[in-house]
């Protein structure tokens, strides 16, 4: 999973635990480096302690009065025969002793002298010893001096050279001090130590937890609060703006262009609707001056012609006034019908949610038609519903018509008009054989003043539509070239 994908709650979550675990590592890792570097430090220092301290106790035993035996190298076994046992105990570290070419002269453990290996020392030991001089914390003086540091079986020895010398600070010979660096004291203090930061990080881990859990829940308690503000912005409908106390300034800026964001938003939309609605009306103004002008241009030839040809006198005169009156009714008629389609259209229907039989109103509605290729079907005797009778009927009579209407001369006939209930809904659906919506035609049914036929305005379906609607239900057709159209009609009950 990609982190860009994973929940701005997770990704704080999880940044807040990385971070903690991150600390506690790089800490850990820390204290077991500044252990390795104190336990370096502590036998580096013990070593060139212990170092002086022999040094400092060999020469006592040279120039005492206890020593009856010459101060030279080649003496030096009789010196410390005995001596060098003692001295080794109270220190409690081995000591060899070499003359200047290295070879042994004498070692505090008992054996050293018939293991060969150990006889001499390395000749590259010999030569770091003479170029090597070093300051020696304990005896305060620069001295000849090489430790020599190697591990066998996990363990870390050193073994420090150095020259004992007479008063004249004349080498006698060369100290060998044996050290086995031994950590037990410092491992336990180190894993005592990282035990305990273990139990702190372990509750610095849970107390992260709990604030990264509570701090992406506040931050994103916001965030989802505007999410779903933003989701059901609609640019048709009144939105809410946002109210949110206690949050960022971050939070707040967002909350702000929101909110200004929503005043605009309502501002345009106030300004489209007013625009649509004047351009819709402009668009019919347009449409019915364009189908009064029809019958208009008639009825003026006819007058003109009356007016042109009138005599009293002549025998035919009242068949001329009849027919030319017929000719006037016919358009005024025609000019009636215009108005009257626009004036239902223009009138929103009101909602007087009277409760009735939707069956029986149907039915009702149908009684208009003579045509016996009308059936009528329903699930039930009765289904109640909150509607208004009459905009129910003109719903229906307006589909019932459009289809007739779709239906070409050379077709047999046939309209099922079917109501039934599904759910908590109403269902009215009109199906005919006629030819059928175009393609290009569909997105065009319920546009006011659109038409495929020689008469009418195209009101019919647009006021359908908007009744519809008006009681929160929706209208929808299927439709196959050369094979029919069934629209549907669903509104909820109450």
């Amino acid at each position: 999973m990609k982190l860009k994908k994973l929940a701005l709650r997770t990704r704080i979550f999880l940044a807040m635990i990385l971070l903690v675990l991150l600390a506690s590592a790089l800490i850990s890792a820390v204290a077991i480096y500044q252990y390795k570097e104190q336990s370096s430090d502590y036998h580096k220092g013990r070593l060139e302690r212990k170092e002086g301290s022999i040094q400092t106790h060999l020469k006592r035993v040279l120039n005492g009065r206890q020593n009856t035996w010459e101060i030279k190298t080649e003496n030096i076994p009789y010196i410390f025969k005995d001596e060098i046992y003692n001295v080794a105990d109270i220190h409690k570290l081995q000591i060899n002793l070499y003359d200047l070419e290295g070879g042994l002269l004498i070692s505090s453990k008992a054996g050293l002298q018939e293991n060969n290996a150990d006889k001499c020392i390395d000749a590259d030991i010999m030569n770091a010893l003479s170029n090597n001089i070093e300051f020696n914390n304990a005896s305060e003086i620069a001295q000849h001096r090489h430790v020599d540091i190697h591990k066998e079986n996990g363990e870390t020895f050193q073994s420090s050279y150095t020259y004992i010398t007479d008063n004249k600070s004349k080498p006698l010979a060369i100290l060998n001090i044996p050290y086995l660096e031994k950590d037990d004291f410092l491992t336990k203090e180190l894993q005592g130590f990282l035990q305990r930061i273990g139990f702190a990080f372990m509750l610095v881990l849970l107390t992260a937890i709990a604030i990264a859990f509570l701090l992406s829940k506040y931050i994103t308690k916001s965030l989802k609060t505007i999410s779903d503000k933003i989701n059901t912005t609609r640019l048709e409908k009144r939105n809410e703006r946002i109210d949110v106390d206690d949050t960022s300034e971050e939070i707040s800026a967002l909350v702000n262009s929101y909110n200004s964001m929503i005043d605009e938003l309502e501002e345009s939309a106030v300004q489209l609707a007013r625009s649509e609605r004047e351009q819709a009306w402009r668009e019919m103004a347009k449409q019915v001056a364009h189908e009064i002008k029809n019958p208009l241009t008639p009825m003026r030839l006819t007058v003109q012609n009356f007016q042109r040809k009138f005599n009293p006198e002549d025998e035919n005169i009242h068949s001329k006034v009849d027919e030319y009156s017929k000719t006037l009714i016919q358009q005024i008629d025609t000019m009636s019908s215009i108005a009257s389609a626009f004036s239902n259209f223009a009138k929103m229907p009101a909602q007087q949610n009277e409760t009735l039989n939707v069956v029986k109103i149907v039915k009702l509605a149908l009684d208009i038609f003579n045509e016996d290729y009308i059936f009528f079907t329903a699930d039930s005797e009765e289904i109640i519903a909150k509607f208004d009778r009459t905009q129910l009927i003109r719903v229906v009579t307006n589909l019932v018509k459009n289809a007739t209407q779709a239906i070409a001369d050379d077709q047999t006939p046939k309209i099922v008009i079917n109501v039934r209930q599904s759910n908590d809904d109403v269902i009215i659906s009109v199906a005919d054989n006629g030819s059928g919506v175009a393609e290009e035609n569909r997105h065009k049914v319920f546009e006011p003043k659109f038409t495929t036929k020689t008469s009418g305005m195209g009101l019919g379906l647009a006021m359908v539509k908007n009744i519809v609607e008006t009681y929160k239900g929706n209208i929808s057709f299927v439709s196959e070239k050369d094979k029919g159209t069934i629209f549907k009609v669903t509104f909820p009950k109450e």
